[in-house]
């Protein structure tokens, strides 16, 4: 397992790129988090059949052999970001899960209609960026 959490995202989601793009700039010189497609070859080194197959097709987060999704998997990236993003975690978390998840499930289901679909796994990165990411 890589020290750093891994936030896996779909890559043939444009709002996952947009997510991952919101991230990768805000962790400090890379410390927190690294990147993955869902569909790259990197997961299958790090999860079994079984767990990526029980996945949502949207955000995971992989941290020290835990993982988390839809709403937990973005409340614990924020929270991980530090400053406002924490405060917003928090507040975030004031929410019950099943309604906090019901909203993202709303939105993933929906994603895919009004964020266009990148034409590469990676999103565009500057340079310094890249080399946080796993294919």
């Amino acid at each position: 397992m890589p020290e750093r959490a891994v936030i896996f995202y779909d890559g043939h989601c444009g709002l996952c790129h947009r997510w991952v793009k919101f991230v990768a700039p805000r962790d400090p010189g890379g410390r927190r988090f690294m990147f993955a497609p869902l569909q790259g070859e990197f997961i299958k080194s790090q999860l079994s059949p079984e767990q990526i197959a029980a996945l949502p097709d949207s955000i995971v987060l992989y941290d020290a052999g835990e993982l988390r999704i839809r709403s937990d998997a973005v409340l614990s990236i924020l929270s991980r970001l530090g400053g406002i993003w924490k405060l917003f975690a928090g507040l975030g978390r004031v929410v019950p899960r099943f309604l906090r998840d019901w909203a993202y499930d709303r939105v993933a289901s929906v994603r895919h209609r009004f964020f266009r679909r990148p034409e590469e796994a990676c999103p565009i990165m500057p340079p310094e960026l890249r080399a946080r990411f796993e294919f």
